[in-house]
């Protein structure tokens, strides 16, 4: 991602900035950066219909600059398509003041976002997407027979790059059927990574199978690129990392990154030390549970008590449409940054994010155990409980003293005093 411009207040943090994305991942982080009500402007093709003076019609598409303010952000996983909705807030030649337009976000084409408020998961999300050394760090192939995928593993999306599908028939007796489709389908997973895998930039390749079928095929691809002369494949096959997996589905990489033989040899990367830290805190939870805790008011009262050493939370929880629940998590991240604490922003489409979402998008490790932690939390709900019961109370007695007053003065008033 290229940053244009930049024009943000340091006052009340309000303004705008312009970007421009170039790799795939861009538009991942372009997505986290909308949210409802900002105004968007980019070029986009509309169809405009032209009337003649002699009653006839033409029709032609023409690319024009819009201005919507949004209403609805989509992301298309497969596609790597971030679409915009809202209605138009400029004059605009051929397009009328508060009709709605859908805009898509595409690689090489400038846009820009205005907001009311830049907070600080914003400003680190720019500062992330615009880092030039940042790229697609680990590519992964999972493998069964017949069924493979290649992914690139960024520090922010994992990306399904190529799919192959071949029946590969039962062995038979005087029959090399079986053998020609497996070779079929090494032939296609090399083509893949030939095609997918930039190694000037690629750290590691992990591949990623049940039994030995990723033995064979780095058998083959070592004695193919041999028997070709794929430089890139030579010089290169020391990156190949082999590792277990239940499966040839991508979900099959969740046990691939639970590896720490596998992971250590990756330390640098940051999705290596995402997972390193999720890892720990589902150890901890067993072996010590008053130091892992998860859920945002557990989290919230250890951070009170200044006791959150790595918190580990879900971008997906910064895209909240309500502003108080943005707020909430955006405030957690700064306190526990200023307490001196580590943050980990997961994202939602690794497989490491999906695994920290179903323990409610938030987690953390302490420095110290709390083991009064939900008993802290059950007296603060408790005293909320009775402090509303007193005010009740207190209330039903202003009411009775009131009704009592009232009486006395029509006694008053009977005795004509």
């Amino acid at each position: 991602m290229k940053l244009l411009k930049r024009d943000i207040s340091a006052k009340d943090g309000s303004g705008s900035i312009l970007l421009r994305p170039d790799l795939f991942e861009d538009l991942w982080h372009a997505y986290n950066l909308l949210s409802q009500n900002d105004l968007v402007r980019c070029t986009t093709l509309r169809k405009v219909i032209n009337t003649s003076s002699t009653g006839s019609t033409t029709s032609n598409k023409v690319r024009m600059n819009l201005t919507i303010k949004v209403t609805k952000v989509d992301f298309d996983a497969d596609t790597l398509q971030v679409r915009i909705s809202g209605p138009n807030v400029e004059e605009s030649k051929y397009v009328k003041m508060g009709a709605h337009h859908t805009l898509t976000i595409e690689l090489g084409r400038n846009f820009s976002i205005e907001k009311d408020c830049w907070d600080q998961i914003y400003l680190d999300r720019i500062e992330e997407a615009c880092n030039p050394e940042r790229a697609a760090e680990i590519a992964a192939i999972v493998m069964q027979p017949g069924l493979a995928h290649l992914c690139l593993v960024t520090g922010s999306i994992t990306v399904t790059k190529a799919r192959i599908d071949v029946t590969i028939p039962k062995k038979r007796t005087g029959s090399t059927n079986h053998a020609k489709a497996l070779k079929k389908f090494y032939e296609a997973c090399y083509q893949a990574v030939l095609r997918h895998v930039d190694f000037a930039k690629i750290k590691a390749v992990l591949c990623a199978s049940p039994g030995y079928v990723k033995d064979d095929f780095y058998k083959y691809l070592c004695e193919e690129c041999v028997r070709r002369d794929d430089r890139k494949l030579l010089e290169n096959k020391s990156k190949f990392v082999l590792c277990k997996a239940s499966s040839g589905h991508k979900h099959a990489l969740e046990e691939v990154f639970s590896d720490e033989a596998i992971m250590a040899r990756m330390t640098e990367t940051k999705i290596a030390k995402e997972v390193d830290a999720l890892n720990r805190f589902m150890r901890m939870i067993d072996t010590d549970p008053d130091k892992a805790y998860y859920g945002f008011n557990h989290v919230h009262k250890a951070n009170e008590e200044m006791a959150i050493d790595t918190l580990l939370v879900t971008d997906e929880l910064f895209r909240s449409s309500d502003i108080v629940t943005r707020k909430k998590y955006v405030q957690l991240v700064e306190s526990v940054r200023e307490n001196g604490g580590t943050v980990y922003i997961f994202s939602a489409l690794h497989v490491s994010g999906v695994q920290l979402n179903q323990l409610s998008g938030v987690a953390a490790i302490l420095r110290y155990p709390l083991p009064d932690l939900d008993q802290l939390e059950l007296d603060a709900a408790r005293y909320e409980d009775d402090s509303s019961v007193e005010s009740s109370d207190s209330d039903d007695d202003s009411n009775a003293n009131d009704d009592g007053f009232s009486r006395v003065q029509e006694d008053i008033a009977d005795m004509g005093l």
